[in-house]
């Protein structure tokens, strides 16, 4: 008799155990189990080099959302990317979004000037005003040897 009690113990400890394991690997993991904290917009870039999924979506300097996805569109030979965006916050069809660089050399993110004048982008709606990532490389060399202008720097600004 008190084998199995001292099993039954033991068990309950290790479903207890798993739970928490789970719990933590949902929290820290920031795993969304029923997916209604996020919604999808998508944007479509020239470039998008250097963009990874994960990265972050910012909104004024904060954290809104990360890049879901990165696809092409054959037909029209753009870079599609989906971002998730935190429900709550408001973007309109008058947003423009670009690819930005954290620092001199750190991660890329997509800043989202998120509109005002426009009407409100559903989920799954297209943001149409993007702008690539200036192409530090191209720039250099051209630089380099002596092909850049003062009109290349203000163009890729």
């Amino acid at each position: 008799m008190k084998k199995y009690s001292l099993e039954t113990v033991v068990g309950i400890f290790v479903v207890a155990g798993l739970l928490c394991v789970a719990y933590m690997t949902v929290k820290l993991g920031k795993v969304s189990l029923i997916g209604d904290e996020y919604y999808s917009l998508h944007a479509r870039f020239a470039s998008v080099s250097g963009l990874r999924v994960g990265n972050l979506i910012e909104i004024g300097g904060i954290e809104v959302g990360r890049v879901e996805r990165l696809s092409i569109d054959q037909e029209d030979q753009m870079s599609v990317v989906e971002l998730k965006i935190r429900k709550g916050i408001k973007v309109y069809d008058d947003a423009s979004a670009s690819i930005r660089t954290a620092g001199l050399i750190g991660d890329k993110f997509v800043k989202i000037e998120p509109g005002s004048t426009g009407e409100l982008l559903k989920p799954g709606g297209i943001i149409a005003e993007t702008t690539s990532p200036m192409d530090l490389d191209e720039l250099i060399g051209k630089y380099a040897f002596g092909d850049i202008k003062k009109d290349d720097i203000k163009e890729s600004k």
